[in-house]
């Protein structure tokens, strides 16, 4: 792995391969990093974006650990003089690649360390037929995904208070789903992104709420953080992912927030859901793709995909 440019001031960089112990660090890097570019990028129209928590703080190092368990490989970190500025999690699927998380610090920006970064993690996964992740709307990484020959589609968020009334009747489909749905689960990734989410199913059940339809002719599941928001939603036709998305939202208290992010165009059943739902829809961010489709029904995680 060749070396980054000379900091100002002197100092060296390195590319080596992400450990354990990096977990923290790099925990802090993503927050920081993520946080300003929500700052810079949130509408004025919504509340001012707040820090991570420590609850989100150690959902992001468990989420981190587990890909760092399956795929090695595929996490690199930077560092100058002995210090952190930069990281890479990406992980494979099947024979998908995924970036879970990417960032270096403000002061370290601009000395070829991102790009160095991003080219160990790509070849980690050359020998996948598909790419996919989540991008900021940040210009300089939007530059970056593109030009590492990613195809950009823009997503819409919706956010707001559920209107319950108009919750329909079709989420009595629904059943609450366990370990024994793992192949299902997998069966269904394949048909609408690609490729199973396999150990991930494990880390997302522990972390959330699955629901799951399972019919001859309507098979899908999605998993909902206690707010009522969608974490994924997947399922072989559209009437099922919606009933799903319903699924979610219902379960929200009467004054709580939710938000169904990651949609792209793709998936306008979705906007209709939130829109019948009495959410508010916005612009936010990118799905970056590449030989893939955006999937279709689906509504991915923000790190697991």
């Amino acid at each position: 792995m060749t070396k980054p440019q000379r900091p100002e001031g002197g100092g060296t960089g390195s590319i080596r391969p992400f450990t354990m112990g990096d977990l923290v660090a790099a925990e802090r890097i993503s927050a920081r990093s993520y946080h300003l570019v929500d700052q810079a990028h949130t509408p004025r129209s919504r509340p001012v974006p707040a820090p991570r928590g420590a609850d989100r703080a150690d959902r992001w190092q468990q989420r981190s650990a587990h890909l760092l368990s399956t795929d090695p490989n595929g996490c690199w970190v930077a560092e100058v003089d002995g210090e952190v500025v930069g990281f890479a999690i990406s992980f494979q699927r099947e024979l998908m690649w995924l970036l879970a998380s990417y960032a270096v610090t403000p002061e370290a920006q601009g000395l070829g360390i991102g790009r160095q970064l991003l080219d160990a993690a790509l070849h980690s996964g050359r020998g996948c037929l598909r790419g996919m992740f989540n991008c900021s709307a940040d210009p300089a990484a939007v530059r970056r995904y593109r030009r590492a020959g990613f195809d950009l589609h823009p997503y819409f968020q919706a956010t707001g208070v559920v209107d319950h009334g108009a919750v329909p009747d079709a989420i009595e489909t629904i059943r609450p789903g366990s370990v024994a749905d793992a192949a299902l689960l997998d069966s269904i990734d394949r048909r609408t992104r690609g490729a199973g989410h396999g150990p991930d199913h494990a880390i997302l059940a522990a972390e959330y709420t699955l629901l799951v339809v399972d019919r001859p002719t309507a098979q899908g599941y999605a998993y909902v953080d206690s707010s009522g928001s969608p974490a994924v939603v997947a399922a072989i036709e559209r009437g099922t992912a919606a009933t799903l998305l319903w699924g979610c939202l219902a379960a929200a208290r009467p004054d709580a927030h939710v938000t169904v992010a990651h949609i792209s165009a793709a998936n306008q059943w979705a906007l209709d859901v939130a829109l019948d739902a009495g959410l508010t829809v916005e612009q936010q961010g990118y799905l970056a793709v590449r030989h893939l489709p955006p999937p279709a029904p689906y509504l991915p995680h923000g790190s697991l995909m």
